[in-house]
């Protein structure tokens, strides 16, 4: 894992709860439905819980059904980065926060043609751990 923000994992483990540390540090995942973005519908930008970055913006997120949050890019380019993953059995591509290396989720090729508000969307589906996100109203 990256190692931007240099942390021993003592301190990750001092400033991230239980699940955020097996999710961000350990490359866990949250059981679906039961985080507090899945059904979360504010404007605003999702942030890395870990280091605070700006991750993903509230008008490319979109219900997938899976019980994760769901967006369909990320807030910018260089937000996060993306790698080869067959930890869970399959070749998929796992998405990291690129400032801190926190393991956020993955990112698959069936997201929608469209997002809610109408606009075209990448077809593909950030599937974000929401114990990974901490979350900014617009000001």
């Amino acid at each position: 894992m990256e190692k931007a923000i240099p942390k021993t994992e003592e301190e990750w483990r001092e400033r991230l709860t239980e699940e955020q540390y097996h999710v961000l540090r350990e490359a866990g995942t949250e059981q679906a439905f039961t985080g507090k973005y899945w059904n979360h519908h504010d404007d605003g930008a999702y942030t890395c819980a870990a280091c605070g970055a700006v991750l993903f913006a509230s008008d490319t997120k979109f219900d997938s059904g899976t019980g994760w949050p769901s967006f369909d890019r990320a807030a910018a380019e260089g937000a996060v980065t993306l790698h080869e993953d067959s930890a869970l059995g399959m070749k998929c591509t796992e998405v990291r926060c690129a400032k801190c290396g926190g393991h956020l989720g993955h990112v698959f090729p069936d997201g929608p043609g469209h997002l809610p508000d109408g606009r075209q969307a990448t077809g593909q589906r950030f599937c974000i751990n929401s114990c990974a996100l901490d979350f900014k109203d617009v000001d």
